[in-house]
């Protein structure tokens, strides 16, 4: 069968719909049809799944004729998903163009939610086209015999690819990918991806830079101009002392018409905790949306997660709240409206969360913003430029990410075992790998036969045994069993699953949550008080109560910061301030008297300008500083700066820090034209001053505990049977501080202070933050009260400190006095 014979299949498919194949799907068949690699760059909603299922399926015809009479089974195309949330969908489209189509190729899902009977008979015989995720390829890796499975898989698609570029999860499909290029006999290797700045690299990283340097790669771009629609949600009455922060309760009846008005609306919230809170006051002031409400996050259970996706399709919901969970590329038709609750942080996230709604190739996306505190809606204002612009943040990618490695290594022991002459070469392909060295090499083989130098005479760290040929291979089964329970990178605090006393799963909240609870406290989650029972085999025990509460599990990790992109685009807007109001958007115009308010006590900073203000209050001596470069930004800064002047003279800060600014509390009055004299914000000795500033080695003792689980140093216990979180940690800590006083250059361990170097401070994003106050006037005023700038950064260090109830007493006081002209 011809090319041209292929795409008549495709068109009069897409005719029989009374669809229109777009240019970028057709371009996509032909690529790949001619054998090629590549991104596929193009928007929600515009037809991407079909871009790429449709040459699967018509590559499969091409080299079987019989086709539609003989069928030969064993994995063909391979289909990655970072969200199981996803698959089902993937697997109704797939299945839509194979039957179709008139194949007799099955679709088949392995995810950490299929059942053991369901892999069992996988393992027995594969689908033809599989939907898995990351970790549950690497198990397949785990596997023996893992070759004559993917032999004759064609094709590898990793959707969605940047949410996986710049994370460890993105690195462990690098390894996959390039162990099943030597394995498979003809593979294409695909990637999708929707909002992202740097895509040339993201190509690179996905296929490695060797291949995409290659002629038979391309990256095709979607021409699609799809209309989102931002809509701020403005408040009649504006505070002029900003403070509530995080919930953005108070504008709840201002969402109310916007669910009245359309079929079926998305409420995003930036963290769980948020999503319960808000779904919990809905329904308390509007008892008649019961059973038309419904709350989606990853912590609540399987089977009511699928229940709110298909009430969605079915267009029984006239509201979710959720949080991520719903992010990605699911396909909800009745989806008219997504309303954001706060500063999503990002215009990536943003963009993805617009696309929910009008998720079809040519509808209009609406989103509304509503703001938690006044000065979001300064980032309201900037999101709408962004959207202008279509300016999307980079994703940064992992490199030499050695505990992922020693993870991978192990896995191929675990199944066939490996050699490294032939592994080597592979893994210097990849784009996270490229510049390991045959020293590095060395040391990581030697890890994996001996455990480290240190720990040599331990043996369960001796894990992988050198056969007499030379190959690397697990021949204890406990060693390969504890492997598989652990294959995967997303280390976060111990889970443990809520359970009705009587039986029934509720869902999974974090440890660190339920070891505050005392038997009797009720608590809110997955929308039910429940009473707290008892810790039972890492189970909560619960029973329904039905007392009222305030307390709502929270998860760690629940604060963003704003993103490079968005903290540029948010000083931009902010400079408008100082503009013909004719030249403001309606946004900056709406805080009209918050600006009047602010050049009361100081300024409202223009482009060459960093604002410092100074006051005292019966809370002691504040120094306020304005980069609006984002919290873990400002939280460096700030720790940088403290010891900085620390070195001047004797004082000590307590620090707090928002997305606009920081604050440096002392109880005596601070020099600050000594500081200013000093040149404290210079770039010169910067990493060893942050490292002094920051207790670094105690940062990095928090991030090894993630590098020890991943690498497979550190148990984290079999299933229902898990490690407490207190004893991991203890266990990495030990082992971080043998390495420390014994093994100051193993790999691992300088891995740790890396990574918290570049991804949790953002050292980088510091440096460029100081380069640019550098080229800065720097005012400073000494103020005689708090400013509206300043006033967040001050209730958010009281709310660590105060009750909800006491909090608000306090603010409503200091407000009302600071009203007084």
């Amino acid at each position: 069968m011809t090319r041209e014979q292929l795409y008549d299949i495709a068109r009069n498919w897409f005719e029989q719909q009374d669809w229109k194949p777009f240019p970028f799907q057709k371009q996509t068949w032909k690529a790949f049809l001619q054998g090629k690699h590549g991104l596929l760059n193009a928007p929600t909603g515009s037809g991407k799944t079909y871009a790429l299922w449709f040459p699967i399926v018509l590559n499969y015809i091409k080299s079987n004729p019989d086709y539609r009479t003989e069928h030969k089974k064993g994995l063909k195309a391979i289909w990655i998903t970072p969200l199981r949330a996803l698959s089902q969908e993937i697997r109704q489209s797939a299945e839509r163009v194979t039957e179709d189509l008139g194949t007799q190729m099955t679709v088949g899902i392995r995810t950490g939610d299929t059942s053991s009977k369901e892999r069992a008979r996988m393992k027995k015989q594969m689908p033809d086209l599989l939907i898995t995720t990351p970790e549950s390829l690497q198990l397949l890796l785990a596997s023996k015999g893992y070759d004559k499975v993917f032999k004759d898989c064609s094709a590898i698609v990793v959707d969605e690819w940047h949410e996986l570029l710049g994370t460890k999860r993105g690195v462990q499909m690098e390894l996959a990918l390039s162990r099943l290029k030597s394995v498979c006999k003809d593979l294409r290797i695909w990637g999708i991806s929707a909002t992202i700045g740097n895509l040339e690299q993201a190509r690179e990283v996905l296929l490695g830079p060797a291949t995409a340097a290659l002629e038979n790669s391309v990256m095709i771009k979607a021409n699609l101009s799809k209309k989102i629609t931002v809509r701020s949600i403005i408040p009649e009455k504006m505070e002029t002392f900003p403070w509530r922060g995080h919930l953005g309760l108070h504008l709840l009846e201002y969402v109310v018409p916007i669910i009245n008005n359309s079929k079926t609306t998305l409420l995003f919230t930036n963290t769980r905790s948020q999503c319960e809170i808000w779904f919990q006051k809905i329904l308390v002031k509007h008892p008649e949306y019961a059973g038309e409400i419904a709350m989606h996050h990853g912590s609540i259970n399987k089977e009511t997660r699928t229940w709110v996706e298909q009430a969605i399709r079915n267009e029984s919901l006239k509201a979710v709240v959720c949080t991520s969970s719903l992010d990605l590329g699911v396909d909800f038709a009745p989806v008219e409206t997504v309303v954001q609750i706060g500063g999503p942080k990002g215009v990536a996230r943003f963009l993805q969360r617009a696309g929910r709604s009008g998720h079809r190739p040519g509808k209009e996306s609406i989103i509304y913003f509503l703001p938690t505190h006044a000065i979001e809606l300064i980032e309201a204002s900037a999101l709408q430029q962004a959207v202008k612009l279509n300016a999307v943040e980079d994703r940064i990618p992992y490199l030499n990410s050695f505990d992922v490695l020693l993870q991978y290594l192990t896995t191929l022991a675990v199944s066939d075992g490996f050699y490294p002459e032939e592994i080597f070469p592979e893994i210097k392909q990849t784009f996270c790998y490229q510049a390991i060295s045959e020293d590095q090499w060395q040391w990581l083989l030697n890890f994996l036969v001996m455990g480290s130098q240190s720990l040599q005479t331990y043996d369960e760290y001796k894990k992988v045994e050198v056969e007499d040929d030379g190959k690397f291979k697990v021949n204890n089964r406990g060693t390969a069993m504890r492997h598989r329970f652990q294959i995967g990178t997303i280390v976060g605090d111990a889970n443990l699953a809520v359970k009705y006393q009587k039986g029934g799963y509720i869902g999974s909240i974090e440890e660190f949550f339920v070891s505050k609870l005392n038997r009797g406290d009720v608590f809110t989650f997955a929308g039910r008080n429940l009473e707290f029972i008892r810790i039972k085999e890492m189970q909560v025990h619960v029973k329904k109560s039905s007392k009222k509460t305030s307390k709502v599990p929270s998860w760690m990790g629940g604060r963003l910061s704003l993103s490079a992109q968005m903290s540029h685009l948010l000083r931009d807007e902010l400079y408008t301030a100082r503009l013909d109001k004719r030249k403001q958007s309606p946004e900056i115009r709406s805080l009209s008297h918050l600006f009047k308010r602010q050049r009361l006590e100081s300024i409202v900073p223009s482009p060459g300008e960093l604002l410092i203000e100074t006051f005292k209050t019966r809370d002691g001596y504040h120094h306020m500083v304005y980069p609006f470069e984002g919290r873990f930004v400002h939280e460096a800064m700030g720790s940088l700066l403290s010891y900085r002047i620390s070195l001047l003279s004797p004082i000590t800060f307590s620090l707090a820090f928002n997305d606009y600014g920081f604050e440096l509390l002392s109880d005596r009055e601070l020099d600050m034209q000594q500081v200013l004299d000093n040149d404290l914000f210079t770039t010169d000795f910067m990493h060893e001053d942050l490292q002094k500033s920051l207790n670094a080695t105690e940062m990095a003792r928090r991030k090894f505990r993630d590098i020890a689980v991943i690498s497979g140093m550190v148990f984290t216990g079999y299933p229902k049977k898990g490690i407490k979180m207190k004893h991991l940690q203890s266990n990495s800590q030990l082992l971080f501080d043998v390495f420390r006083d014994y093994e100051p250059d193993n790999l691992l361990y300088q891995q740790a202070f890396r990574e918290t170097f570049e991804h949790q401070l953002e050292e980088g994003r510091l440096q460029l933050a100081l380069e640019r106050i550098a080229s800065q006037e720097i005012v400073w005023k000494a103020c005689k009260k708090p400013t509206p700038f300043s006033f967040p950064i001050i209730t958010d260090r009281l709310r660590e400190k105060l009750s909800s109830e006491k909090l608000q007493d306090r603010i409503q006081r200091m407000a009302a006095i600071l009203m007084r002209k």
